[in-house]
């Protein structure tokens, strides 16, 4: 049986047999660049033909650090002593030596990666799950009826707390009350759970269309959270303002926010909506975020266990059960593993 110590540990770091947003597709260009995402070090990179790959950061020679080096499009090299590693993290080269034995090896993890909506997606497997799930994102991310836009930032603090704020519509009537778009509505609501093929709806019973009054949560291969909020005809074209939102781990401490602007229209109209919201818009909804940020990085320390949660954080509080429920099967299945190899290994 899994301790509930190393549960926790796994959810604060984030599930793994997963795939995650891990950049924005502007941030990687010609130089390799290094990141943490779930606690692991990446270097991430475009080939000649722009293709994004994704190794593990770490030179299998001596440790020096990958994203240091040089792109050499489908490899990179070492600055330390030009040892050259490709997307499969394959050691093609060892130019010091002749014939090394090391050439020809694959020795450095390497990830998967997808490029979609403007963001490097990475899929993070464990021991019994290397080769990746397939992804779906929501319908506004997969169609093509959407005009998309992402908003991509760092909080200073765990992921989980950009989870729980996403999946608490009632905090839009308190902590945005000034808002353009959140400035209506009533400050009080009855909140129910509704089922979904791929997880569940928290939405106010009394409220529909008027403020932040409805959040999903789904996972198609990524976890995923999906709202709407209510826009006048002024504010263009596309009914209501949807958000499709994604949290990223960095390590237990920082994460990354993941949030796509969208609306329903294309064509023209697509592009007279971007316009808007670019000039208009978008210096409002960053002030929104500000907000969001401001209170999730000063959060008490160690909140959780002295919470005293009441009927609007159903949500959330199922949201919680999903991703331990989740850890915990993982952590079982590799433990399991673990016992079945040492019960046929070979005796000494």
């Amino acid at each position: 049986m899994v301790d509930r110590k190393a549960v926790e540990d796994r959810v604060n770091r984030g599930l793994l047999n997963l795939w995650y947003p891990v950049l924005p597709s502007w941030a990687v260009a010609g130089a390799p660049v290094g990141i943490t995402r779930l606690s692991e070090n990446l270097v991430v990179w475009r080939d000649e033909a722009g293709t994004v790959h994704a190794v593990e950061d770490r030179c299998p020679h001596r440790g020096a650090r990958l994203s240091l080096g040089w792109n050499l499009g489908d490899r990179l090299a070492c600055w330390y002593h030009g040892v050259e590693v490709d997307g499969t993290g394959t050691v093609r080269k060892v130019p010091a030596v002749d014939r090394c034995p090391l050439e020809g090896q694959r020795v450095v993890k390497s990830y998967p990666v997808q490029e979609i909506c403007g963001a490097i997606f990475a899929y993070f497997g464990d021991a019994l799950h290397a080769e990746p799930c397939p992804l779906q994102l929501p319908e506004d991310l997969a169609s093509g009826e959407y005009g998309k836009i992402l908003c991509f930032a760092k909080w200073k603090c765990n992921y989980r707390y950009a989870v729980d704020n996403v999946m608490d519509p009632m905090h839009g009537s308190y902590l945005h009350s000034v808002s353009h778009s959140m400035a209506t509505g009533d400050k009080t609501a009855n909140m129910q759970l509704r089922k979904t093929p791929a997880g569940f709806i928290f939405e106010k019973t009394t409220q529909r269309d008027v403020n932040f009054d409805w959040t999903e949560f789904g996972e198609t291969g990524a976890v995923w959270l999906r709202l709407a909020i209510p826009y006048r005809a002024s504010a263009g074209p596309g009914g209501n303002f949807g958000i499709a939102g994604f949290a990223t781990p960095v390590d237990e401490d920082n994460c990354l926010v993941f949030f796509w602007r969208t609306r329903k229209c294309k064509g023209w109209v697509r592009d007279v909506w971007q316009f808007m919201y670019r000039v208009k818009l978008e210096g409002l909804h960053w002030a929104v975020l500000e907000q969001d940020r401001v209170v999730l990085e000063n959060m008490a320390p160690n909140p959780r266990p002295r919470e005293f949660l009441y009927q609007h954080d159903t949500g959330l509080a199922r949201l919680r059960r999903v991703l331990e429920q989740k850890a915990q099967a993982q952590l079982e299945a590799l433990d399991k593993a673990q016992a079945a190899r040492a019960q046929h290994a070979p005796a000494a």
